[in-house]
């Protein structure tokens, strides 16, 4: 029911808190500007910190019921929580999320984010502000993000193709009505330098409640526990809002990021583990060879109006590129053939990828409430469109045949090549993407205590990727229902129980414009389907959000080379099923906390493949990279007024490299600590101290087993760091 919405708006914060929050601060103030005015002061600080981590609603506008009564798990990262770690990267951001682990990149297929969730990849499933975000890359800095959503289960319905273990929705800093400014820097170890501005501006004499706002970002800093691994990028993302009547308003942002890193592709291991005697700090790339240059922009158009109280339609479009020019170097390695504590480079060595993704994507949904008798429904119907273009071009300096012929030492890699180069052009490939869908969502008030949720969406898939040089093309074409259906029992105002199904799928150009790949050209789409079993509570009078889950994920017909015919087959069934657990809010007026769990069971039910050298056959085996057991703890308490102290802790359990792999990376805690200081109103301190304990451990993985003539690799989380914060604000 509605009166179950406190507010689709997120929460003031407190001057402890980070100062990011005062660009949402104003959503809440006219509501309590109507109380008594002695009392306003008291009842906006209290509102704050009983709000802490706990987000009421979902961004998206597909979600029209809060949190509280949506039959699904959706674990939203807060931008307190964000600004209190100095969490940069999305990776850094996710590491807030149990259930969720990272894939190292290769070499020959490209890296960027590579994160998986319940056990299924999500690559190809992120979205920022509800619209599909594909590209291959790396998304490095959060400056222009209010709060991260991640959406588990399989759920087309919502996202689209993909989504099979859940998706991922950044939404961004927008206008709002306030004045304020803020400036930030930083300074840490490993050569740690930041500087940011958030400033929004209340627009008056232009049309209705209209405001402008800017962000801004240079930074740049080593990698912690590597060598000189340095990374610096610079950010501006200026937005408008016009308010064009009583009912209506337009957003217009735009969008640019500048990247320039030393590509890290990790270091040479077997069986989930770095080689014997292989420093943490050693670089197996060429520092004089190796680059990574990124640039992206997007712009988009919101428009909003409302056609009455109980009717509303939303248009989004967005034009976005990512130029992506990479030159790398893998750490695989061989050992054979050369003398003891010597290698050879095992994978591609000075490789390039320039590749460059264009999309427009447009989306509209139009939501209304309405009666059927005695069921109330809340219903949001829409469309989307989109066509997205990859191009890539390879090359390399050909380094392979200029080797010593006794190898490098293997215990201090030489970092830059000193012999010839021959640079050439190797291949590439054109592809385009398009897709349209249809949906429709509607949640029924059954009764005071139940509701019913459907979900219907139907896309049509179509791509095509031809090879630059041979001109082979392979085309893709397919058409897909997916749906979502979610019953929910209220027993008390503060408590619901739910049992939801829903279904996703896969479909052969799923990754055409991230790879330009399309997997199994003559191949329906994978099919999966989850049950879910749940219950949300509201403790503390609401400051407390208590949620848990037992779930299965089930693909049906997963693609699989049939070891006996060599060809690509629907072949494959895989299960993850497993338990949630998350809490997340106030538990005293000094004292906050954001904590999650999770228990992920899973098996490779059928395989027809054959297993990889090295490798045992995967069939009863558990997946790849997905560890039993996850949790995530940040807490904070104000001990003194305008004194806060954080804590932070992380486990990730043992998991197998890969399911057919019988080796395992080994399980790991990761501490870190906060501590900040209000020094004035309007001046703040911040301290961050991160893997307090230097813990040494594998973060991402690839999922191979490696052998003598050609290792695998491992990519180590950042080692200790600390940073210091200052902000002003005025």
């Amino acid at each position: 029911m509605r009166t179950f919405i406190r507010s689709t708006a997120l929460p003031p914060k407190t001057m402890i808190g980070s100062a990011v929050g005062l660009a949402v601060a104003s959503l809440a103030v006219p509501a309590h500007a109507q109380e008594d005015v002695t009392r306003l002061d008291t009842v906006l600080v209290k509102e704050s910190r009983e709000q802490g981590y706990k987000t009421e609603a979902s961004a998206s506008s597909k979600y029209v019921k809060p949190l509280l009564d949506t039959p699904q798990t959706v674990t939203v990262v807060p931008k307190e929580v964000i600004k209190e770690q100095q969490a940069l990267s999305l990776r850094q951001v996710l590491s807030n999320v149990s259930g969720i682990t990272f894939d190292a990149g290769e070499g020959g297929g490209g890296s960027g984010d590579k994160i998986n969730i319940r056990g299924f990849s999500a690559n190809s499933n992120m979205q920022i502000d509800g619209l599909r975000d594909s590209s291959q890359n790396n998304r490095t800095d959060t400056f222009n993000i209010e709060q991260v959503e991640v959406l588990k289960g399989p759920n087309s319905v919502f996202g689209g193709a993909g989504t099979t273990g859940g998706a991922i929705n950044q939404v961004s800093k927008a206008p709002q009505q306030r004045d304020f400014a803020e400036i930030g820097a930083s300074l840490g170890t490993d050569e740690y330098r930041r500087m940011t501005l958030d400033a929004n501006t209340t627009l008056d004499d232009v049309g209705v409640n209209s405001a402008a706002r800017i962000n801004l970002m240079v930074h740049e800093n080593d990698v912690p526990g590597r060598n000189n691994i340095d990374r610096e990028r610079f950010g501006i993302a200026p937005s408008v809002t016009i308010g064009l009547s009583e009912q209506t308003q337009a957003t217009l942002s735009y969008f640019h990021q500048q990247d320039d890193n030393l590509p890290d592709y990790g270091l040479p291991a077997r069986d989930g583990k770095v080689l014997p005697g292989v420093d943490r700090e050693s670089y197996f790339g060429w520092r004089n060879l190796d680059e990574e240059k990124i640039q992206s922009d997007a712009v988009t158009l919101k428009l909003e109006h409302e056609l009455s109280d109980t009717a509303r339609i939303e248009n989004q479009t967005r034009y976005s590129r990512v130029d992506r020019d990479t030159t790398i170097s893998a750490s695989h390695v061989n050992t054979a053939g050369v003398p003891e504590g010597n290698y050879l480079p095992a994978g591609p060595q000075a490789y390039r990828r320039d590749a460059q993704t264009e999309m427009w994507i447009n989306q509209t949904g139009l939501a209304f409430e309405f009666d059927t008798g005695a069921f109330k429904h809340d219903m949001l119907v829409g469309g989307e469109i989109s066509r997205e273009t990859y191009d890539l071009t390879t090359g390399s300096y050909n380094l392979s045949g200029n080797y010593p012929a006794g190898g490098f030492d293997l215990y201090n890699p030489p970092g830059k090549w000193t012999g010839p180069t021959s640079y050439a052009n190797s291949g590439g490939t054109d592809a385009e993407l398009d897709t349209r869908a249809l949906y429709v969502f509607d949640t029924i008030t059954l009764a005071p205590q139940w509701d019913l949720s459907l979900g219907l969406r139907h896309d049509w898939i179509s791509g095509e990727t031809t090879n630059k040089v041979s001109g082979d093309t392979a085309s893709s074409s397919d058409q897909m229902f997916s749906g979502r259906a979610g019953i929910v029992y209220k027993p008390a105002e503060n408590g619901r129980i739910y049992l939801a199904y829903g279904t996703s799928f896969n479909p052969a150009a799923e990754a055409l414009a991230t790879s330009g790949r399309v997997s199994g050209e003559n191949l329906e789409p994978e099919k999966n389907e989850t049950w879910e079993l749940g219950t949300k509570w509201e403790l503390l009078d609401g400051r407390l959000g208590l949620d848990g889950a037992l779930f299965r994920v089930d693909k049906t017909n997963a693609r699989e080379t049939n070891e006996l015919t060599n060809e690509l087959e629907l072949a494959g069934e895989q299960r993850v099923q497993g338990v949630e657990v998350g809490l997340t809010g106030v538990l005293t007026e000094q004292w906050k906390v954001f904590a999650n769990y999770t228990f992920l069971d899973s098996e490779t039910l059928k395989s027809v493949a054959a297993p990889q050298a090295g490798g045992r056959d995967s069939e009863g085996q558990p997946l790849g990279n997905t560890p039993r057991n996850s949790a995530n703890l940040w807490t904070t308490y104000e001990i003194l007024p305008g004194v806060e102290l954080g804590y932070g802790a992380r486990y990730v359990g043992s998991r197998y490299v890969a399911s057919d792999v019988d080796a395992k990376i080994d399980s790991y805690w990761v501490h870190n600590a906060m501590a900040s200081y209000q020094v004035t109103d309007a001046f703040s301190l911040q301290l961050n101290v991160n893997n307090l304990f230097d813990e040494e451990y594998v973060e991402r993985v690839r999922g191979r087993p490696g052998t003598d003539t050609r290792s695998s690799a491992v990519e180590l989380g950042d080692g200790r760091s600390a940073v210091l914060s200052a902000n002003y604000r005025f």
